[in-house]
């Protein structure tokens, strides 16, 4: 059992005063004060009654709606990981119809931001975009794949991950994963461990559908790499789930 959750740090985090340590100190979050300290008196709703990333999509949205995109801009530094994730879902809501680079030009600060829950916010909240223009996306993305910013390599793959975590799958992806190897390829010797298992969990899902495809893959990149250690993980964990 997750251990309990101070009052007073937990009245902190509903104010936006300070930044979250993990996943559960995020779902405590009281989002209805949250709500209030940033828009006093506007009586936004905080969407309860939601899951933790359609609230933060709604709530953004409505922030953008009460405060405007100067505001939210404005948020990219502020103290409380919640309250960028909410200005990126925000802005995203904004650049809903938006050409895909001016969309990866608004998340990148996101995705290269120093706290995890944002991080998974970045891609999150722009993955429906990317994906109504995927092959547009996917050529967008593969330069991210060679950034010096593991951030920015990783956000490059989990981005458009065939099923992912909490959101919707790409039925294009998990047909014909071979779309993806724009992205994939570059990083088959990826050396940080938390972009290799992104990269893992791509393959890892891909499997799902196309299990031939990805053990074929993986023994390729073996044989490439003349089986270097970063590859050998990549692939392991690629193929965990077949046997």
């Amino acid at each position: 059992m997750a251990a309990a959750i101070d009052e007073d740090r937990k009245a902190a985090l509903s104010r936006g005063d300070i930044a979250s340590s993990n996943l559960a100190e995020i779902l405590a979050i009281d989002f209805r004060m949250l709500m209030e300290t940033l828009a006093p008196g506007a009586g936004l709703a905080a969407f309860e009654k939601e899951g933790i990333s359609r609230r933060m999509a709604l709530c953004g949205g409505a922030l953008l709606d009460h405060c405007g995109a100067e505001v939210l801009s404005a948020w990219i530094d502020h103290r409380s990981d919640t309250v960028r994730g909410l200005a990126l879902f925000g802005l995203a809501r904004l650049h809903e119809e938006a050409p895909v680079a001016d969309v990866l030009a608004m998340v990148r600060p996101f995705a290269a931001d120093g706290h995890f829950g944002v991080r998974e916010w970045a891609w999150l909240a722009v993955r429906p975009r990317l994906v109504r223009d995927l092959d547009q996306s996917i050529a967008a993305l593969t330069p991210w794949t060679g950034d010096p910013d593991v951030n920015i390599r990783r956000f490059a793959v989990e981005a458009l991950r065939p099923r992912g975590v909490w959101c919707k799958h790409i039925s294009a992806l998990r047909e014909d994963p071979a779309k993806g190897l724009p992205l994939l390829e570059p990083m088959r010797r990826e050396s940080e461990k938390y972009a290799q298992d992104s990269v893992a969990n791509w393959l890892n899902d891909a499997a799902k559908d196309q299990p031939d495809w990805v053990r074929a893959l993986c023994r390729r990149w073996l044989t490439d790499t003349n089986d270097c250690p970063p590859t050998r993980r990549i692939t392991t964990r690629a193929l965990r789930s077949l046997k």
